[in-house]
């Protein structure tokens, strides 16, 4: 039975491996719970699918679309959906706050250890502040001491 779809299947379909990827997409269709459109008469599903294709019962087009779309990285929704106007929000610039691990690699909050609170942020900025004056300081100290030697040798 099986041989004699084959042939009717060809005569709708030009190539014969265009039918088998055809014949196997309709196969997973009606192996995730799509109904039959021909009668079943105790056939297996590879069976009912050469049977659907052979008697023009399933489109051509929307099997091939099918099939493209279940190999692409991300998949299309169906035209119905494409209706709605739905905005989808990216939150990953809320969420990643600029920080960045040893190896040049983002970090998310998830994988943050803990946060730093307040006090010690404060406590850090007044540190570097006074480091900076520091650095001001010696920095004059050797300009200073750099214009004596030079007058000393003048």
């Amino acid at each position: 039975m099986a041989r004699i779809t084959v042939e009717d299947c060809l005569a709708k379909i030009d190539s014969q491996y265009d039918l088998v990827l055809l014949a196997k997409e309709r196969t997973a269709q009606l192996n995730a719970g799509d109904k039959s459109l021909v009668s079943e008469d105790n056939d297996k599903n590879t069976v009912i699918s050469l049977r659907e294709i052979g008697e023009g019962k399933v489109s051509i087009k929307t099997l091939e679309d099918s099939a493209i779309n279940k190999l692409r990285k991300s998949q299309n929704e169906p035209d119905e959906l494409e209706d709605l106007d739905v905005d989808t929000v990216d939150d990953f610039e809320k969420k990643y706050k600029g920080e960045i691990s040893k190896s040049g690699a983002a970090i998310l909050p998830s994988k943050r250890a803990r946060k730093m609170p307040d006090k010690m942020v404060a406590r850090h900025k007044a540190e570097n502040e006074k480091i900076k004056e520091d650095i001001k300081q010696k920095d004059e100290k050797v300009k200073d001491d750099s214009l004596s030697s030079e007058n000393k040798t003048e």
